[in-house]
């Protein structure tokens, strides 16, 4: 990450998109591996309803550091990479509901895909929805088809990334921002950032069902 954390994390937008996830160090830590294969195993192989909602719930009383410091470091395609961009993407949608649910909304009135099937969000897409729906996804990751709630979870960042792209394009390419910064611009960059998480999701559903995924 580009920048600290700080308890409890408000992880604005602008971060996200400083965020490389293929920029992690070679070496992986092995406490990130034993403590993401300790977790969901205990999780799943019990899953006990109020645990499950208390991990769900987890990052809105505590922050992210805590996640972060576990698994922000670990290779995108690893089991405590995918944990930690599941939790990661839930965070920016519970801080922005309102522009979240406005992205996913018009991503799903552009796209040609079957990819709003997929994430499966109430439709149409308000903020109470898009929040229900970043629960839903976390918690097939302890209680359901772990690869499906990956496959979800991509299927959400292609729907946002093509509701950027069609913002964006909509835009007069000279409006700027506050920052000084073309708002189109930083629609597109955030586009493929989230192209990019889905592509990571997608190959971590994929090792899951092969029983590669570390």
């Amino acid at each position: 990450m580009a920048e600290d954390f700080h308890k409890p994390t408000q992880f604005s937008g602008s971060k996200f998109e400083s965020f490389e996830g293929g920029q992690d160090p070679a070496a992986i830590s092995r406490v990130a591996h034993e403590t993401a294969h300790a977790l969901l195993a205990r999780v799943r192989n019990d899953p006990d309803p109020e645990v499950v909602e208390r991990l769900v719930a987890y990052t809105d009383e505590h922050g992210i550091d805590a996640v972060a410091e576990l698994w922000s470091r670990a290779t995108p395609r690893s089991l405590p990479g995918a944990l930690w961009r599941i939790y990661l993407v839930r965070l920016l949608i519970r801080q922005d509901p309102e522009g979240t649910s406005f992205l996913y909304q018009r991503g799903t009135e552009v796209t040609v895909a079957i990819d709003p099937v997929i994430a499966g969000a109430a439709a149409p897409t308000g903020p109470a929805e898009i929040i229900a729906l970043a629960d839903q996804i976390l918690r097939g990751i302890f209680t359901g088809d772990f690869a499906v709630a990956l496959d979800r979870a991509a299927a959400f960042c292609r729907v946002i990334a093509s509701g950027c792209a069609s913002v964006a394009d909509d835009l007069d390419a000279t409006e700027l921002a506050a920052s000084g910064v073309s708002r189109a611009s930083e629609l597109t960059t955030r586009a493929l950032r989230f192209s990019t998480t889905a592509q990571e999701f997608g190959s971590c559903a994929r090792l899951w069902r092969s029983d590669s995924l570390d």
